[in-house]
């Protein structure tokens, strides 16, 4: 089914008070699981948004067939934060890892960061909020085109996918503009052109942005999912699970009777790291076996 831009597109408040009608938003209240991962059942354990404060989490990684991370994993994108990710990633014990960028790893989107000149990217820079971050560390961050190589001990999936247990896994970074951070487009037709990108055969999405109306209602009131993207998640691609991040405060898990949506946020609107991750076992498939 084709998608069409929403006439409301760029006021998702209004255009959440114009759909959510005829739309269902089942709030699900999870745990983590304390059985041990069957061999009939792979294990996702997903986290988002940790802004290179994976050292001051207070708990511990669940185990799993299949780490998830939403993007943020950075402040910025900076060389050494991507280090340090690389290295702590190492280290979780799970066979796959999953990993794809969000508006803060400037560093990873060429888009914003080629071929803007040292001068222009200065420029660029002093229009962004930082949140408390050094723009001198945010124009090193952008600076840097070969920061992407750093990140070796996972799969980075951008605009891309990859089969594991016979299951299609779709990772994108995109998201509606937000503060003018990477990896943005504007609301409506951009937005779902790179929508358009995922193929209809995915059982599990990666986004970094939510869909309108699960998991993004911010502090304010105002709501910060893109509608094209739920659109094409309900109308077309029919994803089992939608796992995605960026609004902190919208942390938790819903349903609309049909898709699973997953806003793995670790940090909360403080930038604390408090939120556990998510897990959730999924039955293997006919013909498949763990290795």
């Amino acid at each position: 089914m084709s998608v069409e831009v929403h006439p409301l597109t760029s006021n998702p408040t209004a255009a959440w008070k114009d759909i959510s009608r005829t739309q269902k938003v089942i709030k699900l209240n999870v745990s983590v699981p304390k059985a041990p991962v069957a061999q009939d059942k792979v294990r996702f354990v997903c986290m988002s948004d940790t802004h290179s404060l994976t050292s001051h989490l207070k708990f511990d990684i669940p185990d799993g067939d299949v780490f998830i991370h939403a993007g943020d994993f950075t402040r910025c994108g900076g060389i050494d934060e991507v280090i340090e990710f690389n290295n702590w990633i190492k280290h979780l014990p799970h066979k796959h890892k999953l990993v794809i960028a969000g508006n803060h790893e400037l560093s990873f989107d060429s888009t914003f960061t080629h071929p803007l000149k040292k001068t222009a990217m200065e420029s660029s820079i002093h229009e962004i909020p930082t949140l408390g971050l050094a723009r001198d560390s945010m124009v090193e961050a952008v600076k840097k085109l070969d920061t992407l190589s750093r990140l070796t001990n996972c799969t980075y999936l951008q605009d891309s996918s990859v089969d594991l247990y016979g299951l299609k896994i779709y990772g994108t970074p995109w998201q509606p503009e937000f503060c003018k951070w990477a990896f943005n487009v504007p609301r409506g037709q951009e937005c779902l052109d790179k929508w358009e990108l995922i193929p209809d055969d995915v059982d599990i999405l990666i986004t970094h942005t939510p869909p309108l109306g699960h998991g993004d209602l911010c502090c304010t009131g105002v709501r910060a999912g893109c509608v094209e993207l739920l659109s094409s998640v309900q109308k077309r691609i029919h994803p089992k699970y939608h796992i995605f991040g960026h609004i902190h405060e919208g942390y938790g898990v819903s349903s609309d009777g049909k898709i699973i949506f997953i806003n793995a946020s670790t940090c909360d609107i403080n930038y604390l790291p408090t939120n556990p991750p998510v897990v959730f076992d999924v039955p293997l498939r006919a013909g498949f076996v763990k290795e």
